[in-house]
């Protein structure tokens, strides 16, 4: 079993051998938009779905390799790499609680439902929200990001721990 897939009630299954053949994909198309010359912004920011480890209360990630956005349904978390921080947001939008989308060739966040937009970081743009994506403390353990799902972070409740919900990569 898969770091992928431990923990998975289909693990071995049509769906997980899917999910695994949809990220692989995507990650060679990266590779071929980045050596055919596509434009940074599009080859240097993947996106695609993941499947968390989970454990108890918190879920576990491998650490990106490269910038990108990766969601993971299941558990409703956002794995975001940008600029050598990676985040884990909540996967709905603050004001409504929708499921928000990637904008890919915009680089950034949006509700669909009212359209407010957020950076990578999950920096409040525009739009009827009235603060920032609301990020999960992680940690870092060996190779992975550590996300504890019980800790959940709204930007204007305490802007200071908001901040501080991030993790430095090297």
């Amino acid at each position: 079993m898969n770091g992928k897939t431990k923990g998975n009630a289909c693990a071995g299954c049509a769906l997980s051998a899917r999910r695994e053949f949809m990220a692989d994909t995507l990650g060679i198309a990266a590779g071929v938009l980045v050596v055919l010359g596509a434009p940074s912004s599009l080859a240097a920011f993947a996106t695609g779905d993941i499947l968390g480890e989970v454990s108890g209360h918190t879920v576990s990630y491998p650490i990106p390799a490269a910038d990108g956005t990766q969601i993971d349904r299941a558990n409703q978390v956002i794995l975001v790499r940008w600029q050598g921080t990676a985040y884990a947001f909540a996967l709905s939008c603050p004001h409504q609680n929708q499921a928000l989308r990637w904008i890919e060739k915009d680089a950034r966040f949006q509700c669909p439902k009212h359209k407010s937009r957020y950076t990578p970081d999950g920096t409040f743009i525009s739009g009827r929200a009235t603060r920032g994506l609301d990020r999960y403390a992680v940690t870092r353990a060996e190779n992975e990001i550590v996300v504890d799902l019980a800790t959940l972070h709204e930007q204007t409740a305490d802007p200071s721990v908001w901040n501080a919900a991030k993790l430095t990569l090297t």
